[in-house]
């Protein structure tokens, strides 16, 4: 079956975005000029599945940053939202996280992308990995990248590196559902 993979960046403490789904903070001098692994992590993934509201904000970058197939969880949107452009790399789905994982024929490695459809596919134990990366702000409130899980998540500390921006990346290896 194909195996999940995490690439998220955090607040400190712990918020993927504000409150009204802004990620305003993610922009920090100098961080432009590093890399953090995201093309490594892109070229070793088949496609992307992201949750509606991840989607919603990337379509606000204007140009569109994936080559991959990307499937979006989503049960309010209907395929006429996928703009023409985008038609051939993104589709929709409202499956739950196994009986997609299940579909993907072909698919070794899929990225998976916001914060509800991580926990969801943590939950079902279908995340082999997560690179975390923890941004040096402090925003207060927003959407946190974790939540109420159904059980414990026992992670394997892979490694941490330090970059000259202050932003940190930590990798785990999930290694137990308890």
């Amino acid at each position: 079956m194909v195996t999940g993979h995490v690439f998220i960046a955090t607040s400190l403490d712990g918020f993927i975005a504000r409150e009204d789904g802004s990620i305003d903070w993610l922009d920090m001098p100098g961080v432009e000029v590093e890399d953090h692994g995201f093309n490594e992590m892109m070229a070793s993934v088949d496609g992307l599945i992201m949750g509606r509201g991840t989607y919603e904000k990337v379509l606000e970058f204007g140009a569109w940053p994936y080559n991959k197939p990307v499937i979006v969880l989503t049960k309010s949107l209907k395929a006429s939202a996928i703009p023409k452009h985008l038609q051939d790399n993104v589709s929709f789905c409202s499956d739950e996280p196994e009986q997609l994982m299940q579909s993907l024929a072909g698919w070794k490695r899929a990225y998976i992308d916001g914060g509800s459809v991580i926990r969801s596919f943590l939950s079902a134990g279908l995340i082999e990995d997560m690179v975390l990366t923890r941004i040096p702000v402090l925003i207060g409130r927003g959407i946190p990248l974790f939540g109420p899980l159904l059980k414990d998540v026992r992670l394997l500390h892979i490694d941490t590196v330090a970059y000259p921006s202050g932003l940190v990346t930590s990798r785990y290896r999930v290694v137990a559902h308890e």
